[in-house]
């Protein structure tokens, strides 16, 4: 991982990892790989003029269009390696490089915990998350989940006096669902609303999982109340672990279709919640002097034989069957920014393909 420099990123810095990000066929490890490698967005921008098959580049008018457009909807925007950006979202193997925020920002310098679960929660569980919400308020912590209607509509009514984060998967001026709409905009003048995607943008499939990452990033620790075996909730729960986030779970009926995940996620060695008490003991020790950010891997970098001997031992583990890039970075042995890199050149060498869900193949 690339640390944010310091002191702050220069205005035509922030503007150049704006512009890669919205350029088409580069996404967050491929701008981390960038930056890496030529030691500035702005230097890979220019680096990549040069290149006769590389992506086309956002121009600046776009950027500062999407900006402007952003004032106007009374929001803000928060870019890598700004010096208020959150150390432990940045920590995450693909960090959003462009986040839309509207709203109280200081509540990213405070610990998060995570709530999240099933969108037909019962009423016992929506009390639950909402009294387990307000609880772990009165403690210090900020409650981030996804907006969704249920679980996570439950716990930011519940934090909404404490503090609480809600990460869309939508645009910054998009309510989804539509009877979300008041919370959403309560959320966002009592709280904070933050998505990685550009103003306008409706609910679309692909984009949600890709919240859902962005929701374990900002937590110490995710609490699932209430979800069924195939669930996005269960994908924040995968995330976080991969994270090195605690992972929490509240126990339901087995005869419940609804807690057949959670119940799943405590026999592989979730973290069993019955009381706000059994999160707050556990992610006290963490909150005070810093937060404890994901694990930092055995890296191996640069491989034996230097920069070629890396991309050797990257093309070694590709082939025909798509793989994930976090996948290949623990098979590598390398940072995620030079296993970005890499694959950064072997796209434009038409040598790979990417895939949903972060994945890679041969071509």
């Amino acid at each position: 991982m690339v640390a944010p420099p310091h002191p702050p990123l220069s205005p035509g810095e922030r503007i150049a990892r704006w512009r890669l990000i919205r350029s088409e066929r580069i996404g967050p490890l491929s701008v981390l790989g960038l930056v890496e490698r030529h030691g500035s967005a702005t230097a890979a921008i220019a680096a990549l003029a040069d290149e006769p098959r590389s992506p086309a580049i956002a121009p600046a008018d776009a950027v500062a269009e999407e900006a402007l457009r952003l004032e106007a909807l009374g929001a803000g925007s928060l870019v890598w390696g700004d010096p208020d950006y959150p150390p432990a979202l940045a920590a995450i193997a693909d960090p959003p490089i462009v986040l839309a925020t509207r709203g109280r920002r200081e509540l990213l310098a405070r610990p998060m915990v995570a709530i999240v679960g099933a969108r037909n929660a019962s009423g016992a569980g929506r009390r639950f998350a909402e009294t387990l919400a307000g609880e772990l308020g009165a403690a210090g912590f900020v409650v981030v989940s996804g907006m969704a209607r249920g679980i996570d509509a439950a716990a930011h009514r519940g934090a909404l006096t404490a503090g609480t984060v809600g990460v869309l998967a939508t645009g910054i001026d998009v309510a989804y669902p539509n009877e979300n709409r008041e919370l959403q905009a309560r959320v966002a003048e009592e709280g904070l609303l933050l998505t990685e995607s550009v103003p306008g943008t409706g609910p679309r499939a692909e984009n949600f999982p890709r919240r859902n990452r962005i929701v374990a990033g900002l937590a110490l620790g995710v609490v699932v109340i209430e979800a069924a075996e195939r669930s996005g909730s269960l994908i924040t729960a995968r995330l976080a672990g991969e994270q090195g986030r605690e992972v929490f779970a509240v126990p339901g009926s087995p005869l419940d279709p609804r807690c057949k995940g959670t119940n799943g996620l405590i026999r592989n060695g979730a973290q069993l919640v019955e009381s706000a008490a059994d999160v707050i003991d556990q992610l006290r020790p963490q909150t005070a002097p810093v937060r404890r950010l994901a694990p930092v891997p055995t890296v191996r970098n640069p491989a034996p034989g230097g920069p070629d001997g890396a991309a050797a031992l990257v093309l070694e583990q590709l082939g025909p069957t798509p793989l994930s890039v976090d996948e290949l970075v623990r098979q590598c042995q390398l940072s995620n920014a030079a296993v970005a890199a890499i694959l950064l050149e072997f796209e434009l060498e038409g040598r790979i393909e990417r895939h949903p869900g972060q994945k890679v193949s041969l071509r």
